[in-house]
């Protein structure tokens, strides 16, 4: 199959706004994450060619499927574009094979057949439930019976709107494997609208952060949580130690500042300082936000020879399988709370109430500047 990208660049206020640009590679899936109403699913149906925009470009490879300036649009049968539902969307009346069968109406009746028993095969659904109606089919059979219409015409771009809510969490899994699977060898760009961070992150090469129809930031998963752009990205993408600060200024040591942690809205002398990473675009005074991931942060028994040790008392830990989030009150800072997640034997040691000591390492804070 051809390699090919997909580019789109919406900018319009009616009948919705809906502003933003993103890239999506060959072979890469970008997931976009946000609030209800944040414009996820419209931006996918301008991908499909569901919803005409007012301003917008749309390109895959060298063809493009939108472009208002010279009032283009190719309608959605043309675009060759595979796309899975939240409610799947399969005919209650036809078996597995004749559903993925109706994505190939020009093709002769036998062929038909042939490529949905081949395609339903591909999914991991067997041949007698090949055979079965939408409701004889789990919701995960369902499921792959939508995925498996999506692909079995070879579409160009893929895109996937919550195709996972309505399906429990070990079912989930189990799609996720085979989302994982097939796209070793399906080169085309994958987009997943999904209001699940966990599962954006463990899907998506890249997040798409939109809000209130306009695309925040973008960027690897991993770059967003350590460096989101602003407050707003910062909480839509769930980072758990969100604080307010103050810029002191350029310390002695070359591309470090001081920032002195604000508490309660107070910057007073007893409050922490901390030298942090300096890129030159904070004026001395500016009141900001910082956040840190929990891989900045160190509990233990007694402090070392570091600075930035805090006296804090065991709030609350609560056990989610494979680690545990755990939230601490700092007994120095009047019981400002900070989270962070363990894994690991130690953390079934931790009992509520128990005292310990956080280490707070500046080389994970990121500071932004605080919009007012």
């Amino acid at each position: 199959m051809q390699s090919t990208a997909l580019s789109v660049k919406v900018e319009q206020d009616r009948p919705m706004r809906l502003s933003g640009e993103f890239t999506c590679e060959a072979g890469q899936l970008v997931a976009l994450v946000g609030p209800s109403g944040a414009g996820k699913t419209s931006m996918l149906r301008v991908l499909a060619g569901l919803m005409p925009p007012a301003k917008a470009h749309v390109q895959v490879g060298e063809e493009v499927w939108c472009d208002t300036k010279v009032e283009l649009f190719v309608p959605t049968p043309q675009r060759h574009v595979g796309m899975v539902f939240q409610n799947y969307a399969l005919m209650p009346h036809l078996n597995a094979i004749d559903n993925v069968a109706l994505a190939l109406l020009e093709q002769p009746t036998k062929m038909r057949r042939t490529m949905a028993q081949s395609c339903l095969q591909k999914v991991g659904l067997q041949p007698e439930q090949q055979l079965r109606k939408p409701a004889q089919l789990s919701g995960g059979q369902q499921q792959r019976v939508a995925l498996a219409r999506a692909l079995v015409r070879k579409p160009k771009v893929l895109l996937l709107d919550e195709p996972f809510s309505a399906v429990d969490q070990l079912t989930r899994q189990g799609l996720y494997a085979l989302l994982a699977e097939l796209r070793q060898e399906l080169h085309i760009p994958i987009v997943l609208v999904t209001h699940d961070l966990s599962e954006a992150r463990q899907l998506a090469d890249k997040l798409v952060v939109m809000d209130a129809g306009t695309v925040l930031q973008q960027g690897t998963p991993d770059a967003i949580h350590l460096s989101p752009r602003n407050a707003r990205v910062a909480e839509l993408v769930g980072i758990a130690n969100h604080f307010q600060g103050f810029w002191i200024g350029a310390s002695e040591t070359a591309g470090k500042a001081h920032m002195r942690w604000v508490i309660d809205g107070l910057a007073s002398k007893e409050c922490p300082v901390f030298e942090v990473k300096d890129k030159g675009k904070l004026p001395q005074g500016q009141n900001l936000t910082w956040v840190i991931p929990s891989d900045g942060l160190t509990l233990a028994a007694h402090p070392d020879h570091r600075p930035n040790w805090f006296a804090v008392s065991v709030k609350d830990a609560r056990y989610l399988g494979d680690m545990s989030l755990v939230t601490l009150a700092c007994t120095t800072l009047n019981r400002l709370e900070v989270k962070l997640t363990l894994s690991g034997p130690n953390r079934s040691l931790l009992t509520t109430r128990q005292q310990l000591n956080l280490h707070v390492n500046p080389e994970f804070v990121h500071v932004m500047p605080l919009r007012v």
